[in-house]
């Protein structure tokens, strides 16, 4: 007979709202013995059942639900869980060959991480109750995706919580070393051993896309402006070509009424902070994007931007920096400052100017999380505002801040909050024109509150 977990009488109603997570504070008794990782019953203080779930008395998470009707974590199981995440990812996603199939909770599946490159799997295993189970998951993972490889990167500190040891490695197949994978049309490389997590942050996909509407419609002000010219006094190799019988072409001239020979000239200036392997650049220069500096402080990541600017064909508009991002946006910050000063008489014009001073129509910011604990909220809250402070800075009069947050203890009131002292602080006024969160491959329960962790904002920037 199961082993049954009793909850306290006092405890808040977190589980019959959604939550699956039982932690050691909520539970009165064991009745019945199990090994750690099995399946265990959860029942209230009357005696009424309410879910399935497998324990782990080491962690504070002491049961994770599975199921809110007795089951059993077979190949049946399983196979079935996957086969719901993948109809998920199949109805809602345009190319479900590059995405996140399994998303822990959110699939039904506590604990597991899976997400496909191609033919290829990236296996996250995080919680005792799956690390048991680890053979007929990887049975159902082949029945059901039938990979040429499965490959486990499932080296994340969230292990030593559950008791468990970090383990990377080949589960199936034969590692293929760089994938290339598409995402919005473009190609990008994902270093399965190496990178980051699972390799690839999928989590930004539609956030990536919503920048489009934000690289065009720059060319006027620069003067310049559309006017229908003769075809036959366009150049032959001109890069509009007009219509097959047509004679005359609508074609972009500056001030002086001088032919724009530059395709992107209505293109926005673009800087990306935090750039990784380059994702936001690359969709910059997509959507129309004039120029854009890329931003690392990665070596390693930004001559990986590199391939992936180069594979698409962008070398042309992108120029790369490795500096630390906090670093370099004060600088520019500074220049600007500086530069106001001596416009205005008020500054000593012997002392050379600095490096710094530039300026964007669109700054990009998508750090990695700086609260990793509730503790570490206040210092990455001063972060936040502090990278937003002098980002906005950097926005040209009615241009636009890109900006998000990954660190789930940073909240949205929170993370709003500290952009708008930083608003305050810089003599900005901001207006909010899109706010997202992860994309539809990381699915949210309304009762957990843990998965709601990016937060996606553009905003309008204008001065006081």
């Amino acid at each position: 007979m199961r082993a049954s977990i009793i909850l306290q009488r006092g405890r808040k109603p977190r589980l019959e709202q959604g939550q699956p997570w039982i932690y050691a504070n909520e539970v009165d008794r064991m009745e019945g013995a199990a090994e750690p990782g099995a399946l265990v019953d959860i029942v209230d203080h009357k005696g009424k059942y309410l879910a399935t779930g497998y324990w782990n008395p080491q962690s504070r998470i002491v049961v994770r639900i599975v199921a809110y009707e007795p089951v059993e974590m077979d190949l049946a199981f399983f196979t079935d869980r996957l086969r719901q995440a993948l109809a998920h990812r199949e109805r809602f996603l345009a190319a479900s060959q590059d995405c996140r199939l399994v998303y822990g909770e959110a699939d039904y599946l506590p604990g597991l991480t899976v997400d496909r490159f191609g033919s290829t799997l990236v296996v996250q295993i995080l919680s005792l109750g799956m690390e048991v189970r680890r053979e007929i998951l990887l049975a159902a993972l082949l029945d059901v995706f039938k990979p040429a490889c499965i490959y486990e990167r499932s080296d994340v500190g969230v292990r030593t919580l559950e008791g468990l040891e970090p383990r990377v490695g080949v589960l199936y197949g034969e590692a293929p070393g760089l994938i290339e994978i598409e995402e919005n049309g473009l190609l990008l490389e994902v270093d399965i051993e190496k990178g980051q997590k699972t390799g690839y942050f999928y989590d930004q996909r539609e956030n990536r896309a919503s920048i489009a509407p934000l690289m065009r419609g720059w060319g006027a002000r620069s003067g310049i402006r559309t006017q229908s010219r003769p075809v036959d006094q366009l150049p032959d190799d001109y890069w509009i070509q007009p219509e097959a019988g047509s004679h005359e072409a609508v074609v972009p001239v500056n001030k002086a009424g001088k032919l724009v020979t530059y395709p992107y000239w209505d293109g926005a200036t673009v800087l990306e902070c935090f750039a990784h392997t380059g994702s936001f650049t690359l969709h910059a220069c997509k959507y129309g994007a004039k120029k854009v500096t890329c931003l690392d402080v990665s070596e390693h990541a930004i001559e990986t931007a590199k391939r992936n600017v180069a594979r698409n064909g962008f070398e042309d508009r992108v120029e790369f920096e490795v500096a630390d991002a906090f670093a370099y946006l004060r600088e520019q910050a500074k220049g600007i400052e500086e530069r106001r000063k001596r416009a205005g008489g008020g500054a000593d014009t012997s002392v050379p100017l600095g490096s710094g001073g530039r300026t964007w129509d669109v700054v990009i910011l998508d750090p990695p999380a700086f609260a990793k604990t509730k503790q570490a909220a206040a210092g990455a809250m001063r972060g936040y505002k502090d990278i937003n402070l002098h980002g906005m800075k950097l926005v040209n009069e009615g241009g636009y801040l890109v900006t998000a947050s990954c660190s789930y203890h940073m909240r949205p009131e929170m993370f709003l909050q500290a952009i708008q002292e930083a608003a305050s602080d810089a003599g900005k006024l901001l207006r909010l024109i899109e706010w997202r969160t992860a994309g539809k491959d990381h699915p949210q329960l309304l009762g957990v509150s843990e998965g709601h962790y990016l937060k996606f904002g553009i905003f309008e920037v204008r001065s006081r």
